[in-house]
């Protein structure tokens, strides 16, 4: 099962998508930090991208507020789950990372949870950029804080905006 990329031009700069058979393995702007470097077979014209891209273009014009494509990230068990605790995050909310680490059962949790959202492969379609320090302020994110920002306003939320829940 081979992996495959290609390149979607988004308002934000140049996203690298990576897929398989399964699903969606990443979606990275060109500055991630946590792009991997073997990419697979470039292949502009595997299914899943037209999808991805399809959803990735009306969210950035507002249309999307729910992506709907398979996903197929790897990680561990604990990274997996706070992963889809993401996924409910609802459009235009922010969370905090505390509010996060109740969502998966581990108040405890929230340094490992803070590391594992970092971890996120599948950016913006996994909302990882809808977290946020408990003061409000924007914090860390692996496409650049700008990004996140950016993404915010897109969806109605910005920097110093608390968490919502």
């Amino acid at each position: 099962m081979a992996n495959r990329f290609t390149y979607y031009d988004s308002p934000l700069g140049t996203v690298t998508l990576q897929a398989n058979d399964q699903g969606l393995l990443g979606v990275w702007f060109e500055t991630h930090t946590t792009r991997p470097e073997d990419l697979g077979i470039k292949e502009d014209s595997f299914p899943i991208f037209q999808l991805v891209v399809e959803q990735l273009d009306r969210y950035f014009t507002g249309e999307v507020i729910q992506f709907n494509v398979p996903i197929a990230a790897k990680g561990t068990t604990f990274q997996q789950s706070v992963w889809q605790a993401l996924t409910t995050i609802p459009y235009g909310d922010t969370w905090s990372y505390a509010q996060l680490a109740d969502a998966i059962g581990n108040p405890k949790a929230v340094r490992a949870v803070g590391l594992a959202n970092g971890k996120n492969p599948v950016s913006v379609i996994v909302p990882c950029h809808r977290v946020i320090g408990k003061n409000g302020k924007l914090t860390g994110y692996a496409g650049g804080i700008e990004r996140k920002q950016s993404l915010l306003e897109i969806e109605g939320t910005g920097e110093d905006s608390a968490p919502k829940t």
